[in-house]
């Protein structure tokens, strides 16, 4: 048998290979400390998990389940755009609950793009964007994020990009602020920007918003720009900001057509959500701002912790990041950041990201998650200090 050709240059994700390797380093007693994943470590609030508890043992609560949601969900999920973001979300027509934000950026890949067009993928960014678009027969073309110019897109490179490409055209952008690998924060100008460039060339924005509670005062919506629903998805979850990674909860957010575009594909591909898991994450949509600055104090302990680790790397890095990681530049003396994180992972039994997954400008970078106690932090650095 042989593989479908949609699968050519789609290798095993990164990750995946590498907990193998960690896994059988610490069948050989190594004991690494994963620093690289960003799946948190801290439990959902437990007003969340006793929600989850008391539904499930009703005994009418197992059958399938509606395509679009719960309303109670879709509801959650409007008032927390609303509490959060002052957007405006229909609940019947406006929103799409995911099972995990990743499924729907496979669903929007496979809804719009096809065989002859181009998809705009940030380089660095998630790599999930690159290998969607690449399973839908579309084209990812990469352009290029800049420490220099914060990380936002250069428009006019993109313009280029555009004018270059053959066939049917630039048909979609990819972007994602707070920014993943690279902390960038959103803001209000750059917001606006995108949505004009979506406008003024008739392409699909989709932005991928999971970060935006995570060291961050202020969070953002794209859709939050006037007029930003004629060319937006927006893809949000609560992985990240209620702790909920391993639940695979997400959503979809926009316009009434694109919502019901979007739904023709995403019907034909699951049945549904468990309801008592639907009605917990209600629960956790409607918690207050002390539930978010609660984490956040522990994210704020744990970078400082980080920081003196990268310290130690003679790494340099920038302290305004948001989000559950911290990018750092790797010393001259290293290669790459493949070098940088094999020799911490061999000689120090410690595993940091190298910024070179996410992308080729990336090359020369390390990502280090947020997501472990202090004392493995200490741990990690105590090793850093004796093999250095």
């Amino acid at each position: 048998m042989t593989t479908s050709k949609r699968l050519e240059g789609i290798g095993e994700y990164y990750f995946s290979q590498k907990l193998r390797e960690i896994d059988e380093l610490n069948k050989q007693g190594k004991n690494i400390i994963n620093l690289g994943i960003g799946s948190p470590d801290l439990p959902p609030h437990p007003d969340v998990i006793k929600v989850l508890q008391e539904e499930s043992a009703k005994p009418n609560v197992h059958a399938y389940q509606s395509y679009k949601g719960s309303p109670v969900l879709r509801k959650a999920m409007s008032d927390w755009y609303k509490k959060w973001y002052n957007v405006d979300l229909n609940i019947d027509s406006e929103i799409l609950p995911l099972i995990g934000s990743k499924e729907g950026i496979m669903h929007i890949c496979m809804t719009y793009f096809e065989e002859g067009i181009g998809v705009l993928v940030p380089n660095p960014g998630y790599p999930t964007y690159s290998s969607a678009v690449k399973l839908s027969g579309a084209t990812p073309v990469y352009y290029e994020l800049k420490e220099e110019n914060n990380y936002e897109p250069d428009f006019d490179a993109l313009e280029k990009l555009i004018a270059a490409f053959p066939l049917q055209g630039i048909k979609g952008l990819f972007v994602n602020y707070p920014q993943m690998p690279t902390g960038q924060n959103a803001n209000k100008t750059l917001f606006e920007n995108i949505v004009a460039f979506g406008k003024k060339h008739n392409i699909l924005i989709v932005h991928d918003n999971p970060y935006s509670f995570i060291l961050n005062e202020h969070p953002m919506s794209l859709l939050s720009v006037d007029g930003a629903k004629d060319v937006v998805l927006e893809l949000n979850s609560l992985s990240k900001s209620s702790n909920m990674a391993g639940w695979r909860v997400g959503m979809l957010c926009g316009a009434k057509e694109r919502i019901d575009e979007v739904l023709r594909f995403k019907s034909n591909m699951d049945s549904g959500m468990f309801l008592p898991l639907q009605l917990a994450a209600a629960k956790a949509l409607s918690l207050d701002k002390s539930w978010y600055d609660s984490i956040n104090k522990i994210y704020n302990e744990r970078r400082i912790k980080v920081f003196e680790l990268l310290d130690l790397l003679n790494c340099v890095y920038s302290k305004d990041q948001v989000g559950m990681f911290v990018w750092a530049k790797i010393p001259a003396t290293y290669k790459d950041g493949y070098a940088l994180s094999d020799e911490v992972l061999y000689n120090n039994n410690v595993f940091i990201t190298p910024g070179g997954i996410f992308g080729s400008a990336g090359n020369n970078y390390v990502r280090v998650s947020l997501c472990g106690s202090i004392e493995r932090f200490e741990e990690a650095i105590r090793r850093i200090k004796t093999k250095n």
